[in-house]
């Protein structure tokens, strides 16, 4: 998959069949727009592509106080890029993409810089200075502008519809079985593998510390996990923290993962994260020594729980 990162980069008179949104998660929602797009590029013998946004939008206007993302950049690039899709466009949302009206988006970005042939478009979107940008808009500028216009159905589970906001609920809840049926597959983290304090060596459980840069994951607490190691391609069970480590005087969020019953030296490596239950919430314990008989129960859990896994 070719990834473009603005409108500067795209390819000159390059049509395309496109498809728009935050994609957060790429849940089973937007796995069906992906699935019309594939087929509308075929039909049109042009490339599909997706256009995302950087920050979201939400993030842009809502700042400190925007709900947490399901996916970092690299995770939404490789959803996407897993979904056969051709091409990834990010946008730069910033204050002026966030003025530009919608009349103007279309002309100017959809029709005379992206050249859309064909255009699948959520239930839900809405795009251009004031959210004034609607289907029924997209609709009447499909005639005046010659290319086509899909509108993908509300995709739903036990009578309710699939979104980032539900997914982000289930995850806040710790119900990652929930999560994961509306995502099609476990909730994810991918990071770099970096240098930590090597307090979990210390204490004789040694971890990998997963750089969460800019991410801050809907979820806090301790999990039975899958680590991924993509420079090896194995996979192992473990147990890991998601969070600031009170017990310690942590006020950094961190993804500690410590792999059941191997050794592994991952310094470096980049890896991915499947949380598959919740154990328990992170605490505050009066000390290391109990911190440590605790980690020990929580590698039991895992371990068990894992076994059938």
């Amino acid at each position: 998959m070719h990834l473009i990162r603005n409108l500067s980069r795209w390819p000159d008179r390059s049509e395309t069949v496109l498809t728009m949104g935050n994609f957060d998660g790429a849940h089973f929602g937007h796995q069906a727009m992906f699935s019309a797009l594939r087929t509308a590029a075929r039909k049109h013998n042009v490339p599909s592509t997706v256009v995302t946004f950087d920050p979201l939008p939400h993030e842009y206007f809502s700042s400190e106080n925007a709900p947490p993302r399901l996916q970092g950049l690299r995770d939404r690039f490789t959803s996407v890029k897993a979904a056969g899709i051709d091409r990834l466009l990010i946008l730069n949302f910033d204050q002026t993409f966030a003025e530009q009206s919608a009349d103007d988006f279309i002309s100017q970005t959809l029709v005379g810089q992206l050249r859309a042939k064909h255009l699948v478009i959520g239930d839900d979107f809405r795009f251009g200075h004031k959210r004034q940008g609607t289907y029924e808009l997209l609709e009447s500028a499909s005639k005046k502008h010659g290319f086509s216009l899909e509108q993908s159905p509300t995709c739903e589970h036990a009578g309710e519809r699939i979104s980032s906001t539900r997914i982000r609920h289930h995850l806040v809840a710790g119900e990652l079985e929930a999560a994961s049926s509306l995502l099609g597959r476990p909730y994810r983290i991918s990071g770099r593998v970096i240098h930590g304090e090597k307090v979990g060596r210390q204490l004789g459980y040694p971890t990998a510390n997963v750089a969460l840069g800019k991410h801050r994951p809907p979820l806090r607490g301790v999990f039975a996990v899958r680590a991924h190691d993509h420079e090896t391609g194995e996979s192992f069970p473990a147990v890991a923290n998601l969070g600031e480590r009170p017990t310690i005087g942590g006020r950094k969020l961190l993804l500690e993962v410590h792999v059941l019953d191997q050794s592994v030296h991952w310094y470096g490596h980049h890896l991915s994260i499947d949380f598959i239950k919740q154990l328990r919430q992170e605490i505050r314990f009066a000390s290391l020594d109990e911190l440590k008989t605790q980690i020990a129960k929580d590698a039991d859990a895992a371990r068990q729980l894992m076994s059938t896994r």
